[in-house]
């Protein structure tokens, strides 16, 4: 079931960004990843776990310097780091112990992560969103 939500529920986040005109800006993405990593962070803090809270930190300050240089340079880097952060929902129990983590949230985060990563595949192939930033002189 946390598969099939993920799946349903980014699809819908994507479907509305671009219904919307969310995702016209660049910054979308990189946005949806910091956010998306920061995630962890609050589930150590609701499991009490100082400890959970300095690894999770790291892996999110790992995101989050990836989500800036992918806005500032490709967001071909953005789409990897979505699937590279759904592989790390996919290991995530084994690599570090954070309490506060609900059973469900590594499937669903992970097909959740996929499904955006994909449709921004699909954006920056089809050319409705800029991979590089325009050139600042």
């Amino acid at each position: 079931m946390a598969y099939f939500v993920g799946i349903v529920l980014g699809t819908a986040i994507c479907g509305l960004a671009t219904i919307v005109g969310f995702d016209r800006d660049r910054a979308f993405y990189p946005t949806v990843t910091i956010v998306i990593a920061s995630y962890y962070g609050l589930f150590a803090v609701m499991g009490g776990s100082t400890r959970a809270l300095v690894q999770e930190s790291i892996a999110i300050t790992g995101f989050l310097l990836i989500a800036i240089v992918g806005f500032k340079r490709n967001l071909w880097l953005i789409v990897v780091a979505l699937a590279a952060h759904g592989m790390f929902d996919f290991i995530h129990g084994n690599v570090i112990a954070d309490p506060g983590v609900p059973a469900w949230w590594p499937a669903f985060c992970l097909s959740y992560d996929v499904v955006i990563a994909a449709f921004l595949g699909v954006l920056l192939l089809r050319a409705k969103i800029a991979a590089s930033a325009p050139v600042r002189r």
